[in-house]
């Protein structure tokens, strides 16, 4: 059983929540139909981009052994800065994709200098990422109510708006944009960690600090990188929620830096460092949406959720240990 745990990851957490459905579904047969049915698995990929985007830029800090707790609020202050960019530069008409474009590159820039400064202070002062991060995560919440006045600030229509559409268009697409985005950049996550030097710095970092700076790592300057590209890759995720919400929202994302650090654990990444994956992360995502999509469509209250995700969240911490007592064994 523990070699299974060790190699499953987060599958069995997956197949346990689609039987509870299917055997909850035979009380209700309208259920049934329209959970399985192909929209709404198209929608539930779709629901997954957001916390599945982050949870890529936060499986590169985890591996690292670190943690980011501003993810949120990079989040809601990425939507804010795409708003106000698109607002200034295409006033109420249609924003072209060049305007687009410059407002997303400067979501993902803002996004990543927060994960700069996090990581300069962590790093630099020595002071624990959790605080440092948690410190950053209100400054980011302010400066993202500062810059809307604290409201929803309206933009133009523009390219970036259709990058969440369930169907989308073109119809040959198949899955939004968005989707396809997410995959291409967990390929590039995947590539990242397994075949390249940057890759083994950010393992042995998490697995022994101390060690990785003997074998020559530059360990300041890698968890810098790693800061920066958690930040980066966030601003991405801001993207995709400013494309969900088509406004900019300071008070979005609220509490979404916990799913995506709870969809790295039940994806089988270690809070100790030096374990991870971007399918993992991914699998992660895609439990908590699924999970959340069902009991919406089930009519069962948001506190049923938040109870079944945290019993997830602790099983996969006890999968965890499980891990590594059978990887010691080994």
């Amino acid at each position: 059983m523990s070699r299974l745990l060790l190699k499953s990851g987060p599958l069995p957490g997956l197949v346990a929540v689609l039987l509870i459905f299917l055997v909850a579904g035979f009380t209700q047969p309208a259920f049934l139909d329209s959970f399985f049915s192909l929209y709404n698995a198209k929608t539930i990929l779709t629901q997954t981009v957001i916390v599945g985007i982050g949870a890529l830029g936060m499986t590169l800090v985890i591996v690292s052994g670190g943690i980011d707790l501003s993810v949120g609020s990079q989040i809601a202050l990425s939507t804010v800065v795409i708003a106000r960019i698109l607002t200034a530069l295409g006033g109420t008409a249609y924003a072209g994709p060049g305007i687009a474009l410059v407002a997303a590159l400067a979501a993902i820039v803002v996004s990543g200098l927060t994960g700069l400064v996090g990581g300069l202070v962590s790093t630099r002062l020595r002071v624990a990422p959790f605080i440092v991060t948690l410190g950053t995560m209100q400054v980011a919440r302010g400066i993202a109510k500062w810059l809307a006045r604290e409201q929803t600030v309206v933009s133009p229509p523009n390219v970036l708006q259709s990058l969440m559409l369930v169907d989308p268009e073109p119809g040959w697409m198949i899955l939004a944009p968005g989707i396809w985005i997410m995959l291409l950049l967990a390929v590039l996550i995947y590539i990242v960690l397994r075949f390249t030097v940057l890759g083994r710095h950010i393992f042995a970092l998490g697995s022994n600090e101390s060690t990785a700076r003997l074998c020559g790592v530059p360990v300041l300057s890698r968890r810098l990188l790693v800061y920066t590209l958690c930040g980066g890759i966030t601003g991405l995720a801001g993207i995709m929620q400013y494309a969900n919400l088509t406004v900019g929202d300071p008070t979005a994302a609220s509490g979404m830096e916990l799913d995506i650090i709870a969809a790295v654990v039940i994806g089988g990444g270690s809070l100790s460092g030096g374990e991870g994956s971007a399918a993992g992360s991914l699998a992660g995502a895609l439990l908590i949406t699924l999970l959340r999509n069902g009991c919406n469509m089930l009519g069962l209250p948001s506190y049923f959720q938040e109870i079944m995700i945290g019993c997830i969240i602790v099983g996969a911490v006890l999968i965890d240990r499980v891990r590594h007592t059978a990887a010691q064994r080994a």
